[in-house]
């Protein structure tokens, strides 16, 4: 499976749209902070990063449905902690209405809204893109 970083920014809104996830606050510098596998032009998996010094936030996480079941999802989350480790963030951040269970297995555990760090708190998808009742969630990693 090729993994590509800064897939195109209208082949990750299209498949975010398959999937409901938000779109309405992504700017150009978001784009350079994603990850895609499969196809440049009509990708089947996509990961996006927010970077904020030590921490970061994982969003858009989505696997084109005649993709799932593939492990493209486990394997995105884990070039994309890689990826964030290379860049300095020890720690990630994220925000699900349908897949705690899933990062819970790739050893993120729940936090409180409170115990957020400022950065985090100060996203549109942490402040008001996301229900309250998502699941808020972090995992320590490595920074390299």
């Amino acid at each position: 499976m090729d993994f590509h970083l800064q897939p195109s920014a209208a082949a990750v809104k299209a498949l975010l749209a398959t999937a409901a996830l938000p779109t309405s606050d992504l700017r150009a510098e978001h784009f350079e902070h994603f990850i895609a596998c499969g196809p440049e032009d009509s990708p089947d998996a996509v990961v996006g990063l927010e970077l904020y010094g030590e921490v970061a936030l994982l969003r858009s996480l989505v696997v084109a449905a005649g993709a799932r079941g593939k492990g493209y999802g486990t394997r995105l989350v884990a070039q994309a902690e890689a990826y964030a480790g290379q860049q300095g963030v020890q720690e990630i951040y994220l925000l699900t209405t349908t897949a705690e269970a899933f990062f819970r297995q790739l050893g993120y555990a729940s936090c409180t809204r409170a115990d957020a760090p400022a950065a985090i708190r100060q996203t549109p998808e942490f402040s008001s893109l996301c229900p309250a009742n998502s699941a808020f969630m972090h995992k320590r990693i490595e920074a390299r």
